[in-house]
């Protein structure tokens, strides 16, 4: 059988929305899973009183209070900038401020009328 290859990148636009969205909230998701495992696992650690049950138990409580914080960040951001796209923001900046300096020169030229 052959083995499915995705199809070749032609273009270096951004992925759509959709599929940023759907990303993140797998993310989302996987990391809430993992918090309820903390909750599950901490559960299950009281009930059998392993050695050292105060560690694992502080472990599971700072997963259970750190996860959340670190997925909403995790979910709400979106994909790193591209090379083309650093570019091409670095680009609009540096055209912006000659347009600030040209409109700035203009400003101050002065005209004098009686000569």
């Amino acid at each position: 059988m052959k083995k499915q290859e995705r199809p070749a990148l032609i273009t270096d636009a951004a992925r759509s929305q959709s599929e940023q969205l759907r990303s993140r909230e797998i993310r989302y998701v996987t990391m809430m899973g993992l918090r309820a495992g903390c909750l599950v696992l901490g559960a299950i650690l009281l009930s059998l009183r392993p050695p050292l049950l105060a560690l694992w138990l502080i472990l599971c409580a700072a997963g259970m209070v750190l996860l959340p914080w670190a997925a909403v960040l995790i979910a709400n951001d979106r994909p790193a900038r591209t090379r083309a796209e650093r570019s091409a923001a670095k680009a609009r900046r540096t055209r912006i401020m000659i347009e600030a300096q040209a409109a700035e020169q203009t400003r101050n030229r002065t005209i004098d009328a009686d000569q």
